[in-house]
């Protein structure tokens, strides 16, 4: 089923999501919303928060290179109650986001990340990876702790995204 992908400044987006306790067929169909409302939106990453629900669940599906369009569900990744554990280098990267439409801007993060997570059934993972992925992944952390990826930028960057954000929005 696809979701409303919640738009900043919604103060729901705000919000630090919870741990998952029951690993459940409720949150299997969780999973399967987040991906197929992801993909309808043209999306590579999509925290549960952002269709209003506050747990700290998320879904990752990179496009194939080959195919710049695809993302088959069984290369999606399932995150679920993630610990980041290690970061390491610095890389800057043009990040955009659902909730935040239209808007693209380059935001430095961590080249590498080693984190811990749980899969749908609650079996705990533990991965390293670098560049987009790692990306990729701290952006949908970030939401899972209230955070939005303008937040990042700096104070100049942000007073200009404010000031076009509104112009925009104004509009409709």
């Amino acid at each position: 089923m696809l979701h409303e992908v919640l738009v900043y400044p919604n103060k729901i987006l705000k919000q630090k999501s919870l741990p998952v306790e029951k690993f459940d067929e409720e949150l299997h169909t969780l999973l399967d919303d987040m991906y197929e409302t992801m993909v309808a939106k043209n999306g590579v990453g999509l925290a549960a928060i952002q269709i209003g629900v506050p747990k700290r669940v998320l879904v990752i599906n990179i496009p194939l290179q080959e195919e710049e369009e695809a993302q088959p569900k069984e290369n999606t990744i399932e995150v679920i109650n993630p610990e980041l554990i290690e970061c390491n280098g610095k890389t800057k990267y043009q990040e955009g986001c659902l909730s935040v439409p239209g808007y693209y801007e380059d935001v430095e993060r961590h080249k590498e990340v080693k984190f811990a997570y749980q899969d749908r059934n609650g079996v705990r993972h533990e991965t390293e990876t670098d560049d987009f992925l790692a990306i990729a992944i701290q952006h949908e952390y970030d939401h899972l702790e209230g955070k939005l990826f303008i937040e990042k930028l700096s104070i100049l960057k942000r007073k200009k995204f404010e000031k076009e954000w509104k112009k925009r929005n104004s509009k409709k």
